[in-house]
């Protein structure tokens, strides 16, 4: 069984010609410019094959990011983590633009003079394209709805997904879908709303308890909802993929051609989450004269949120993935430099979760990185860009698993042969950022902005930085990308106890290395230490992922004692923990790399 391929899902080379024949449509249709963004109409960050419009159009297979194509420009648009993949994967046709720095309405006000600009309304949101109209504002450039200019001329594209849908234990949820969908129920009651539309697939999963697989390594099902005020709900998606679940009274499944016309006969209000659901919808809607109200996804809080069953179910999936990081880890160390290449690695490690017999898919493609690869944030090796591990060079693994109790998610540099001091003081710098937010304790309504300095702190010192988040939230056997919840310069939403997140400051230097250390932790109650406010509510986090990150990397006279006691603890808690686990060979390495600080 494997998860991950290593092809090359679009070439520079094939840029220029699609570009040409996308060009003709604009012509053709009068536009122009056209909007080719990463998301599908669920605005999942992962996408099905057939949405793979960007990635098919441009070359560029991250994560995020959009273009924008005119009669003489074309744009790619990337955040910091994509600067530098960018420029492998473009043709010169296409001018990678510094995203969110440069908006694309500031784009097309520099780069365009006047005319209307194509989008497809169902791949856009109401935000979205209500900031950009804004934005332009008094300008000659407008912005027209139009039919998909890219699935015109994709010759060949991907039927869309069809797997079956399967049930999710109740034991692992804590909750019934039931109990989930009164809760959806009792804030549209609140609200006087009559219904809502729910565009999200991992909403309706959590919702419904249920998982599926249409989208590689996230186990979601792709749908859309109406959930009524009386609990009811009526699914649209490709019916076949729910006969498995047997029928239930309260909810309908209908073809998702049927959506529409359903939204048609709605009775308003009906709470839209401007943010996710699809401009299309809300101009369905609006035909149909049918009363909308803005709201919040109200599945996406309680989602994030976790119950005591879903925090236990994901403690155990990190023990055993722990213990398969462990394994490979170990034998990662008795392989000579030179021996190896990244895929080598990519492929072993998902041996060892293979071998836990209860993988049921990687979390994400594993991020094998090695030398200048490593400055690539969310690198995807492939058969081109394999390299091989040579001494002096650090090696990042940034890797995960899909377990039916939960969804990992873990980073571990490690030094190959002999490494500069150099290395040793970028990594030590950002073990102390993540040390710093294991260690913190906030009251309620501290948001992931307060904290994220936390985690900079020790780089700034030097005058260093990361161009990404710290922390973002993750699902339990759901998304391992799962909003609202982040711990990011921008996030205002505040921290509550079950929310669980990444944490995983780095360092970059672009042509030679990378550095990146990430646990995942799980907001908790805190006790208020003696002599504080007591009627303050604390929080605290409680770390998840329990293997050893790598002494030989750390500068130690650069730690603080509380750094080192923290270190020589969590070292002591991944013995405790997953000794028991690990085969003979495995505990012997395990106790060697977990010994205290001053014995190393």
């Amino acid at each position: 069984m494997s998860f991950q391929t290593y092809g090359v899902t679009a070439r520079p080379e094939q840029g220029p010609p699609r570009l040409a024949a996308l060009r003709d449509e604009l012509r053709t249709e009068g536009l122009a410019g056209f909007f080719v963004p990463r998301a599908d109409a669920h605005q999942g960050e992962y996408v099905a094959p057939c949405d793979e419009r960007l990635s098919w159009l441009t070359g560029f297979t991250g994560s995020a990011g959009f273009a924008l194509v005119l009669a003489d420009k074309a744009g790619v648009f990337i955040d910091g983590r994509y600067r530098v993949q960018v420029k492998s994967q473009v043709a010169d046709a296409y001018t990678p633009v510094p995203w969110p720095d440069v908006s694309a309405s500031e784009w097309l006000l520099e780069n365009l003079d006047g005319g209307l600009v194509g989008y497809d309304p169902w791949l856009h949101t109401p935000r979205e394209i209500e900031a950009m109209e804004q934005a332009l504002a008094g300008s000659d450039i407008g912005l027209k709805p139009v039919a998909n200019l890219v699935d015109r001329i994709w010759q060949g594209r991907p039927a869309r997904p069809a797997e079956p849908a399967t049930a999710f234990p109740v034991e692992i949820a804590g909750l019934t879908s039931g109990e989930k969908r009164q809760m959806v129920a009792d804030v549209l009651r609140k609200a006087g709303q009559a219904a809502c539309v729910l565009t999200l697939p991992d909403s309706i999963c959590w919702m419904l308890n249920i998982r599926g697989a249409d989208v590689a390594h996230n186990p979601i099902v792709q749908a859309f909802a109406i959930v009524f005020d009386d609990g009811r709900v009526a699914l649209f998606s490709d019916p076949s993929k729910f006969e498995a679940l047997g029928p239930d009274p309260d909810i309908s499944v209908a073809p998702l051609e049927a959506f529409e016309a359903a939204l048609g006969q709605l009775t308003g209000p009906v709470r839209l989450d401007k943010g996710s659901v699809p401009v299309l919808v809300k101009q369905v809607l609006d035909s149909f004269e049918v009363a909308t109200q803005w709201g919040d996804d109200p599945c996406v809080l309680p989602k994030a949120c976790k119950t005591e069953a879903e925090i236990a179910a994901t403690r155990e999936a990190h023990l055993r993935d722990g213990a398969a990081m462990v394994e490979f880890l170990c034998w990662l160390d008795d392989q000579a430099p030179g021996t190896l290449t990244e895929i080598d690695v990519a492929q072993k490690l998902e041996g060892f979760r293979t071998a836990t017999n209860q993988l049921k898919d990687i979390s994400f493609d594993t991020i094998s990185s090695t030398g200048p690869n490593g400055a690539i944030n969310h690198y995807r090796v492939t058969e081109e860009s394999n390299r091989p591990i040579c001494d002096g060079e650090l090696l990042l693994v940034d890797s995960g698993g899909q377990y039916e109790d939960g969804t990992t998610d873990i980073t571990r540099t490690m030094p190959v042969g002999t490494i500069t001091d150099e290395h040793k003081d970028r990594f030590t710098r950002v073990l102390q950022g993540m040390i710093a937010i294991s260690l913190a304790r906030f009251p309620k309504g501290i948001a992931g902005r307060d904290l994220d300095v936390l985690a900079r702190n020790a780089l700034w010192q030097a005058g260093l930085d990361y161009d990404h988040g710290t922390g973002h939230g993750v699902g339990v056997f759901l998304s391992v990308h799962e909003g609202p919840q982040r711990i990011s310069r921008v996030s205002m939403l505040p921290l509550q106890p079950g929310m669980i997140l990444s944490n995983e400051p780095g360092y970059y230097k672009e042509g030679d290395y990378g550095i990146r250390i990430e646990n995942l932790i799980v907001v908790q109650p805190a006790d208020c230490p003696e002599g504080g406010d007591t009627h303050r509510q604390m929080l605290s986090f409680e770390t998840l992922t329990w293997v050893p990150i790598d002494r030989r990397l750390i500068d130690t006279k650069l730690l603080t004692r509380a750094e080192r006691a923290w270190l020589d603890s969590y070292h002591a808690t991944c013995c405790d923990k997953l000794l028991s686990r690990l085969s003979e060979k495995a505990k012997t390495w395990l106790l060697n790399m977990t010994s205290p600080l001053n014995e190393g």
